[in-house]
């Protein structure tokens, strides 16, 4: 669940103070689509993994990035653009996929296949960055796959579902990192099949971060990003969205005709509410992003070696287009 907001004036409207703090630290704010509703309307950018990759890098004209999302999204946009200030709204905003794949783990499991080449998907820390030869995104993953000469194995991590439905689209098999978002993994076959009942002239869109068990229900599966624009230019009007319940808010502006009806969970721990939402992403708030941009902290550091490291795989990935 989020942290408590940190203490400000009451008497502030925040919102207006986050503007003139933007303009006067010359800051760009990026956010990440689970984000709450009003964070993704003041951000400057709005984005998936790899949009805001390339919004990082290109925030030429900025002093400050603020990157409103998890702590390795704002790490990446640290390797990209290291001569900028970057600060996250709440330092301690991670993300139990990258939490899976620790570098030391990663070079562990690089030694046992010393002939392969490893692929990580954004969703990892700057060290295991680091230790990797390519980045991607679940918005590329399929064309950094098919980069990858023929015959070269392939490690993949740290998302097993992800790899898993990449071994399917590409045909490449690859050992995969057994680690799972999870988010993804609380969604319910079970509850998916009695929507599609109940709404059988709806289309089941989902993220392949999902099971397959999940998957083989869909009717489009992509990255967060291709399943909203899907929503746009789909002649159909009624969707079941199976990913991070903050892409909702965007696809509603994006096709206020249509109806989004969100993917249930299922309820595996008795502690279990609001399970396909994002606790990490939640974390970030509007007092938190005006105490960030006022006092440019939390930063984001990173050691050189390390960042230099990280950088080389990125550059790969977005060298691809």
């Amino acid at each position: 669940m989020p942290s408590a907001a940190p203490p400000v004036d009451p008497r502030l409207d925040l919102f207006a103070e986050i503007d003139r703090l933007r303009q006067q630290r010359r800051a760009v704010i990026l956010a990440h689509y689970p984000q709450d509703p009003d964070i993704q309307d003041l951000a400057d950018h709005l984005g998936d993994s790899l949009e805001l990759a390339k919004r990082a890098r290109d925030a030429r004209d900025a002093e400050v990035i603020l990157f409103c999302g998890v702590h390795f999204m704002a790490e990446t946009a640290k390797i990209v653009n290291p001569k900028k200030v970057v600060v996250i709204p709440d330092l301690e905003a991670g993300c139990s996929l990258a939490e899976q794949c620790p570098p030391e783990r990663l070079r562990a499991w690089k030694r046992a296949h010393p002939d392969h080449h490893v692929v990580m998907y954004i969703n990892c820390s700057a060290g295991t960055k680091a230790e990797s030869d390519i980045i991607c995104t679940s918005s590329n993953a399929e064309r950094v796959i098919r980069s990858i000469p023929a015959g070269k194995p392939i490690l993949f991590g740290p998302d097993k579902n992800l790899g898993a439905w990449l071994v399917k689209e590409t045909g490449r098999p690859m050992d995969l990192w057994p680690g799972a978002c999870m988010v993804h993994e609380t969604f319910s076959s079970r509850k998916i099949a009695a929507l599609q009942a109940k709404h059988p002239d709806a289309k089941f869109i989902e993220n392949p971060e999902c099971e397959d068990h999940v998957l083989v229900l869909a009717d489009f599966v992509g990255s967060t990003s291709r399943l909203l624009e899907f929503v746009q230019r789909d002649p159909g009007t009624k969707y079941i969205v199976g990913t991070e319940l903050g892409i909702l808010h965007t696809m509603h502006k994006a096709a206020p005709h249509k109806e989004l009806i969100p993917v249930p969970y299922e309820d595996r721990t008795a502690a279990c509410q609001g399970c396909n939402q994002c606790p990490h992403m939640k974390r970030n708030t509007i007092e938190k992003i005006y105490l960030a941009l006022r006092d440019l902290r939390p930063r984001i550091e990173l050691p050189e070696d390390v960042r230099a490291r990280a950088l080389l795989p990125l550059e790969r990935m977005l060298a691809l287009g």
